[in-house]
């Protein structure tokens, strides 16, 4: 596939990516708001833009660290945030309200890119991790904008899918973006593989290893009013399918399982669907937002945004969700940074080779599939040796791989007085 076949395919494909978006709207109306920023239809901006794209909530959270230091260091530059999804959206609003800029980002068609790039005129765009977007990066590239890609990772999975279907796309697309700036040694090679120049891609490491998210303090302790003297496990960021398995498999320790289990699902849209499921399941199950003592509670339901780090802060233990099914995990070292014992399952490819790191310092443990999770929860809760070993081993990971941020500010101020 070249680049012309891949525009004529998704020009087809727009009327029915719009559709899709408006009947999720039905039920949730953010999905058909603001349509008009994906089809290019925004107000010019008049000052120096510095473009900054995150596609979600996970990769908007990780670059934080570097928007901050964007805003301090360049403070004649208005930062331009898009994201894609609504959670992505209400994150970035909800974090920086008018001290950023945000738009969704745009369709990746030449006629909507051209439009959307002439309009916001950025000095950089500055892509996040697997953000590679064919006529996007071609128009910069026209335009003589650096763009580079940062915290780039690259999974052998995808890798390998890029090489099957998008080899003749994919080669020319790394080409020309103005650098790569890569997590790791492995994500590095896996570029060069796919075509990528040796000088065009560098190590950086991963910012996420830099992030200074710290609990809110007030946040916290209205959880532990909520939960009390109990234990909590925490299931984060937990997927469709996960949440039903989580909760059939507890049924079988509700009487013997001395703890609160608190189920987060990655996905605000799906707080209903987890909280009926739940009920169906004859189980008590109190609400977050309901603010109320879940000391008669079996589940508690997380319905809350922008609160995980208080949730991991009063943690016993932490599952991290995405891992059961296909999703590929989500970030283990937010957890880490609190000390907290982690346990994932068997799908990380997101997240590779901080999963095997940290099973190599036994700074966390991985289960198989829903039985071996409980198993071995049921072993935690009664072993607060492991649980601190567990713990401590994952904050001196998390601490011994530091220095990304600066590096990639460095690259940035090269890029950016050029």
């Amino acid at each position: 596939m070249n680049r012309s076949l891949y525009s004529t395919i998704g020009y087809f494909l727009l009327p029915f990516i719009i559709l899709r978006l408006m009947i999720k709207g039905i039920k949730t109306p953010k999905f058909r708001q603001r349509i008009n920023e994906r089809l290019g239809l925004i107000a010019k901006i008049q000052v120096p833009v510095i473009w900054v794209h995150c596609v979600s909530m996970g990769e908007f959270k990780a670059a934080i660290v570097i928007i901050n230091q964007l805003i301090k260091q360049y403070p004649s530059h208005k930062l331009l945030i898009t994201t894609t999804t609504p959670t992505g959206s209400d994150a970035v609003i909800s974090h920086y309200q008018n001290k950023v800029l945000h738009l969704y980002f745009p369709y990746d068609l030449p006629l909507i890119v051209r439009r959307y790039i002439k309009k916001i005129n950025p000095k950089i765009c500055l892509l996040l991790e697997t953000e590679i977007w064919p006529n996007l990066i071609h128009e910069l590239n026209k335009n003589n904008i650096p763009t580079l890609l940062i915290n780039a990772r690259l999974s052998q999975r995808s890798k390998e899918k890029y090489q099957k279907f998008t080899a003749n796309l994919i080669k020319p697309t790394l080409n020309k973006l103005t650098l790569i700036a890569a997590q790791n040694q492995n994500s590095a090679s896996r570029f060069i593989e796919l075509g990528a120049k040796n000088n065009n891609v560098i190590i950086t490491g991963n910012i996420k290893f830099d992030q200074n998210t710290k609990p809110d303090s007030t946040t916290s302790n209205e959880l532990q009013v909520i939960i009390g003297r109990r234990k909590a496990v925490i299931f984060s960021s937990t997927h469709e399918g996960e949440e039903a398995q989580i909760i059939n498999e507890y049924l079988k320790y509700k009487h013997t399982i001395d703890a609160l289990l608190v189920i987060i699902p990655r996905h605000p849209e799906r707080f209903n669907a987890v909280y009926k499921s739940a009920k169906n399941a004859n189980l008590n199950v109190v609400c977050r937002s309901e603010n109320q003592p879940a000391q008669n509670a079996q589940i508690l339901l997380g319905d809350s945004m922008d609160e995980m780090m208080s949730y991991f802060d009063i943690a016993d233990i932490v599952f991290m969700g995405g891992s059961l099914n296909n999703t590929g995990g989500h970030n283990m070292l937010e957890p880490a940074a609190l000390a907290k014992p982690i346990i994932f399952g068997p799908n990380v490819f997101n997240f590779t080779e901080i999963s095997s790191d940290l099973l190599k310092q036994n700074a966390a443990i991985q289960i198989q599939n829903v039985e071996s999770l409980f198993k071995k929860i049921m072993v935690l809760l009664n072993d607060k040796k492991q649980c601190k070993v567990l713990g401590s081993n994952a904050q001196q990971y998390l601490y011994s791989k530091q220095g990304a941020v600066k590096n990639t500010l460095q690259l940035i101020k090269k890029f950016l007085t050029l």
